[in-house]
C-alpha cells in the first residue's frame, strides 16, 4: 500500500473499531475492547489463542465489506485508539466471578453469547450483563457452564453428595460452604485439601467440586515447580486445582498463603527496562494427596481437610462422568438457590478465626440449614492444629515445658536462654541428637516461635515479647483456669 494510502487505511479502521466497540483501561493501564452490547473484553495488546482484539477487527473489517488491510495500519490504528482509550474512565475486568450492582454478584457461564448468572438479594437469573456493570475477561481456563436449572428444590447437591465419597456430613458441610464462597468475588475462602486412603476418589471428588464452577472442560494440575509458574496459572482462572500433591516446599506454601487471602506480583515487562507488569490475585485453591508431610502453621490456617473414605462399589469413569455432566445443570441450580438462602440468613462474625469471613459464611450456613458447619470448621482446625504439632519437633518440646507451668504463672527468658532451656528439654539425660531444622540461634528460635504462636495458643499455650531495660525477653504463659462461676457467666 503507498505511503499516501496509509492514512486512510488508518482513519477506517479507526472509524469502524469506535463505532462497533467500547474501550477502557484498568487500574494498571492496560487498554481493552469490547464489543457494543457484550459483556466479555479483551486486552488489545493480546496475542493470545483465545481470540484476541486485532483478530475481531480483522474479521469484522472484512465480514463488513471493508477488505484485508495490511498490518502496518492495523497497528497504527491500534496505537491511536489506546491512546485515546488512556483518557477514558478506569473500570476493573474479572474471570468467573464479579460484583454487580446494588449488592448483586455475577457467575460468567463462559458462554459465546455472554449470558451469565446475576445472583441477587432475592433470587437469580440469567441476563447478559450491562458491559458498563460487569466486564468478563476470558482465558484458556475460562470453560463453558451449562445454564443451571431453575426449581431444583435442592436435589442437585444430594446428587453431588452421593457421587463423591466424603466421610461424614460434617465434611459435606464445608463442602457446601466452600462452594458457596466460590460464588463470592469478595470473600477469601480455605483451600480445601481433599485426603483420604489410597482409591478413596480424592481426584474424582476434586475434579466435580472444580467442574461446578469452572466447567467441564476444566481439569485438575500437577504443582509447578516455581512459584512464577503458579501465579501465572492462578492469575489466568478461578479455582486452582492441584493434584496428588506429596510435599510443599517452604515457598510453595508461602505462595498459597498468598494465593488464598490475596497479594500482588510485580515483575519487569518484557521489552522494556523500566516498566512493569502487575498482577493482583486471590482465587479458591483446590488440593489433594494423602500426605504433604510437615504442613506451617501460617497454611494450617488457611486449609479446609475434605477427608473421604474408599467407596464399597466402584463404577466405570464413563459412566460416573456421563451421569455428572447430565445432572449439572441441577446441581448449578440448587448451588445458586442455596447461596441466595444463605447470603439472607443472619450469622455472627466469629472474631478467633483467622478466615473471619469463611467462618462467618458457616455460621450464615448454619442459619439456613442447621448443618453445624461453623463447627465443623473448628474442628478441623483443631485437627489441623494436631498436624502441625506432630510436625514439629519444636511445637512438641514447648508444649512438653509448658506443661510444667502453673496456670496463671508465666516464665521470661532471653532467646538464647530458652534455646538452651529447650534444648536440653529435648536431648534429655541421654543426649539424644538434636533433628535437622532444631533452631541454632536464638533468634531463629524468636522467629520460630512467632510462627509457632497461633497454635500453641490454640493448645493453651501463649508466647509473647517483650523487652526490659537491658534486654529483650520471650514470656511463655498458662492462662488461669476458670472459676465454674465464671464459666457459667461466659456459657
Amino acid at each position: 500500500m503507498a505511503d499516501d494510502e496509509k492514512n486512510p487505511a488508518r482513519a477506517i479502521i479507526t472509524d469502524y473499531a469506535q463505532t462497533h466497540f467500547r474501550y477502557f483501561r484498568t487500574a494498571d493501564g492496560t487498554v481493552y475492547a469490547q464489543r457494543n452490547g457484550h459483556p466479555v473484553a479483551r486486552p488489545i495488546r493480546s496475542q493470545g489463542t483465545t481470540g484476541s482484539h486485532r483478530q475481531e477487527l480483522i474479521v469484522g473489517l472484512f465480514a463488513d465489506g471493508y477488505g484485508v488491510f495490511n498490518g502496518t495500519a492495523l497497528k497504527e490504528a491500534l496505537d491511536l485508539i489506546e491512546a485515546l482509550a488512556m483518557t477514558e474512565a478506569v473500570q476493573p475486568v474479572h474471570i468467573r466471578v464479579a460484583p454487580g450492582f446494588d449488592g448483586a454478584t455475577w457467575l460468567d457461564l463462559g458462554r459465546n453469547d455472554g449470558k451469565s448468572v446475576r445472583i441477587h438479594p432475592t433470587g437469580w437469573d440469567i441476563l447478559t450483563p450491562d458491559p458498563r456493570e460487569v466486564c468478563w475477561r476470558r482465558t484458556q481456563l475460562t470453560g463453558e457452564l451449562p445454564l443451571p436449572a431453575k426449581d431444583t428444590d435442592g436435589k442437585g447437591l444430594d446428587l453431588l453428595l452421593r457421587l463423591c465419597n466424603f466421610a461424614s456430613a460434617q465434611t459435606e458441610s464445608l463442602v457446601l460452604a466452600w462452594l458457596i464462597g466460590c460464588l463470592g468475588p469478595t470473600v477469601p475462602v480455605p483451600a480445601p485439601f481433599l485426603t483420604g486412603p489410597q482409591g478413596a476418589g480424592k481426584s474424582t471428588g476434586a475434579r466435580m467440586l472444580l467442574r461446578i464452577v469452572e466447567g467441564m472442560s476444566s481439569d485438575l494440575r500437577r504443582a509447578p515447580k516455581d512459584e512464577e509458574n503458579l501465579i501465572a496459572a492462578v492469575a489466568a482462572g478461578w479455582v486452582t486445582a492441584l493434584d496428588n500433591l506429596s510435599h510443599l516446599t517452604p515457598d510453595m506454601s508461602d505462595a498459597m498463603c498468598c494465593i488464598v487471602t490475596g497479594a500482588e506480583n510485580v515483575k519487569r515487562a518484557l521489552f522494556t527496562d523500566g516498566d512493569v507488569v502487575r498482577s493482583r490475585y486471590r482465587r479458591p485453591l483446590l488440593l489433594t494427596g494423602i500426605d504433604v508431610g510437615v504442613i506451617r502453621p501460617d497454611l494450617a490456617e488457611r486449609l479446609l481437610p475434605l477427608r473421604l473414605e474408599r467407596p464399597k462399589v466402584r463404577r466405570t469413569e464413563a459412566e460416573l462422568w456421563a451421569e455428572f455432566e447430565e445432572i449439572l445443570p441441577v446441581i448449578l441450580g440448587s448451588l445458586l438457590d442455596l447461596t441466595v438462602k444463605v447470603r439472607a440468613a443472619q450469622g455472627d462474625i466469629p472474631t478467633d478465626l483467622r478466615m473471619a469471613d469463611f467462618a462467618h459464611l458457616c455460621a450464615q450456613l448454619d442459619a439456613a440449614t442447621s448443618l453445624g458447619a461453623l463447627d465443623s470448621y473448628r474442628a478441623s482446625l483443631d485437627d489441623l492444629n494436631d498436624d502441625v504439632i506432630e510436625g514439629d519437633l519444636l511445637a512438641q518440646t514447648v508444649l512438653k515445658h509448658a506443661a510444667g507451668i502453673e496456670p496463671g504463672a508465666e516464665v521470661r527468658m532471653t532467646s538464647a536462654e530458652w534455646l538452651h532451656c529447650l534444648t536440653q528439654l529435648y536431648a534429655g539425660e541421654d543426649f539424644r541428637p538434636l533433628p535437622k531444622g532444631w533452631p541454632t540461634t536464638g533468634k531463629v528460635l524468636s522467629d520460630r516461635l512467632k510462627r509457632l504462636q497461633p497454635t500453641l495458643a490454640a493448645r493453651g499455650v501463649l508466647v509473647d515479647w517483650g523487652r526490659t531495660k537491658t534486654a529483650r525477653y520471650i514470656e511463655v504463659a498458662r492462662p488461669p483456669v476458670a472459676s465454674p462461676d465464671e464459666q457459667e457467666t461466659v456459657f
